[in-house]
């Protein structure tokens, strides 16, 4: 692939993609402790719940490799995205380990590995010819590795499947325009960029296959909590479709 990581971790030091610069400019931005990883969470210079996860994790090995307050570095990078469970969940595991540093890798390892059982569980819904519509950015750019949504997309390509990506723009930050038509393209998939508007016409006149779309969080019960402009896709996908 040639998406860039979100994440980097290198001879300990951590440099994270400046995904507001996107994509106009690939550029890193080397963050040096907790505080500086949360003022990068918060100004959404990483963003996407797995990718967060993992940059603070690594916020927190800095932390202990400088031997600073831990409690109040946890506090820190959980008080910039508050309702990102990621986050959370990552900071209360490296706090908890014996090794921060080793954790912070092991997270990161987990998230690449867990991105690449998605692609191999869902690229068996994608068929040569395909059309297949996205919704926001669910991938690479949002995780370690191949993304959540786009992971079957990419496998797919990887095998030789062709595929037409249609990608919703995503108002109103975009990401949709700005980050997932980019990545994909730049990974040398079929992209066109619609207007969210269009997906439904799209649907109606069999332009479109499948909708695949990321999910911020899933209940118990099996409904879905994602960006907003989802829930017409489902409703359209349903009509049209009958799956998405």
């Amino acid at each position: 692939m040639k998406v860039p990581p979100s994440v980097r971790w290198q001879e300990g030091r951590l440099w994270l993609l400046d995904q507001r610069r996107l994509p106009a400019e690939v550029a890193y931005v080397e963050r040096t402790d907790a505080a500086d990883v949360a003022q990068a969470i918060a100004c959404m210079q990483v963003r996407g719940a797995p990718a967060i996860g993992v940059a603070a994790a690594y916020g927190m090995a800095l932390a202990a490799r400088a031997g600073d307050d831990l409690d109040a570095a946890a506090a820190t990078l959980i008080a910039a995205r508050p309702t990102a469970v990621n986050l959370a969940w990552a900071v209360h595991r490296v706090r908890a380990a014996g090794d921060p540093v080793a954790e912070a890798k092991a997270i990161h390892r987990e998230d690449t590995a867990m991105c690449h059982a998605i692609g191999e569980y869902g690229v068996g819904l994608l068929r040569d010819g395909m059309g297949v519509l996205t919704h926001c950015n669910a991938g690479a750019l949002a995780v370690s590795a191949l993304g959540t949504a786009t992971a079957p997309m990419y496998l797919a390509h990887e095998a030789g499947v062709r595929l037409r990506v249609f990608v919703d723009e995503t108002r109103p930050v975009l990401q949709g325009a700005r980050l997932t038509a980019w990545e994909l393209s730049r990974a040398g998939l079929d992209v066109t960029l619609i207007c969210d508007g269009t997906a439904a016409h799209l649907m109606a006149e069999g332009a479109v296959d499948l909708v695949i779309t990321g999910a911020d969080r899933v209940t118990a019960n099996g409904d879905v909590v994602n960006k907003i402009g989802t829930r017409g896709l489902a409703i359209s996908a349903r009509y049209h479709l009958a799956r998405i």
